[in-house]
């Protein structure tokens, strides 16, 4: 779910090892972190979770694991009012929304993806995080990367938004959210909608952004994303068998979980009751060579 796509599991996170450890790497309000994460569960010994952290950051990390691992969220709150939406509960009752805490980590791979394929997108993600990012503190697995400061952003010349296949409106939204980048990391302690609407105060940010990066960085159990091409169509299929879905058809048919409209989505997803997706949003091209 924190994933900015399946490579960045080579960059900020790590994948699980066998013996079911997890690395995070991130750049916490006390300087750059790093996460393990190991999950000894078994259905005799019960929920067993160990950890250790790195860095400057180390003490925050481990003081928001909890969050992170979806100790914040109430499931429990959540209550089906449709088939598909029952079945999938059924089978994904276990599902937690995770909260990072940190907004900037999120909010810059959110503008990565504005109107664009994921497929270009995450590679825009990659390249950067991997020319601009950090060695993580501590024994890191090799590729891991600390996501670049606010000011190492700002640094970043035209040529290689360029190269990274980032066009100006995007680099230009994310070099205007860097001076006011503490200003939104505080976001991660507020409600909901005084949340977006800090974020959108910020010109590019708008609801679609605002709620992809709330999502992980409020762990928002009713952060629906609006604005998006294929979910209203994936929502409308699924519940009603719509083919044409609108963002006012959706928020209609997820009236009924006013509050947990975000975990309503994840789940019908996750049921696989889905339409083929339209066509991209923009082609999957890249503006380097040109």
């Amino acid at each position: 779910m924190l994933r900015s796509g399946d490579e960045d599991s080579l960059r900020t996170e790590a994948p699980q090892e066998p013996d079911g450890t997890w690395w995070r790497a991130s750049r916490t309000p006390e300087g750059p972190a790093t996460l393990q994460i190991t999950d000894r569960s078994a259905p005799v010994a019960g929920r067993q979770i160990t950890a250790a952290a790195w860095g400057p950051g180390a003490a925050w990390a481990l003081e928001q694991l909890p969050a992170l691992l979806g100790g914040d969220d109430e499931p429990e709150a959540f209550q089906p009012r449709h088939r598909v939406v029952a079945a999938a509960h059924r089978k994904h009752g276990g599902l937690r929304l995770a909260r990072t805490g940190l907004v900037m980590e999120s909010l810059v791979p959110s503008v990565l993806e504005q109107r664009i394929t994921s497929g270009s997108a995450h590679y825009a993600w990659r390249r950067l995080l991997n020319r601009y990012g950090e060695k993580p503190p501590g024994p890191a697995p090799e590729g891991m990367r600390t996501p670049p400061s606010a000011a190492t952003w700002r640094t970043v010349p035209s040529w290689e938004w360029h190269r990274a296949g980032v066009d100006r409106s995007r680099a230009a939204a994310i070099l205007r959210i860097c001076p006011y980048a503490s200003r939104l990391e505080e976001a991660a302690s507020m409600e909901l909608p005084e949340a977006m609407a800090r974020l959108q105060l910020i010109p590019g940010i708008g609801p679609w952004t605002a709620a992809e990066t709330l999502q992980r960085a409020l762990g928002a159990p009713d952060a629906l994303t609006l604005g998006d091409l294929h979910l209203p169509v994936q929502i409308g299929y699924a519940l009603v068998g719509a083919r044409n879905g609108t963002d006012e058809q959706m928020l209609q048919l997820l009236e009924p979980y006013a509050g947990q409209r975000y975990r309503a989505a994840r789940l019908i997803l996750l049921g696989g009751r889905l339409p083929k997706r339209r066509a991209h949003r923009a082609p999957h091209s890249r503006i380097a060579h040109l």
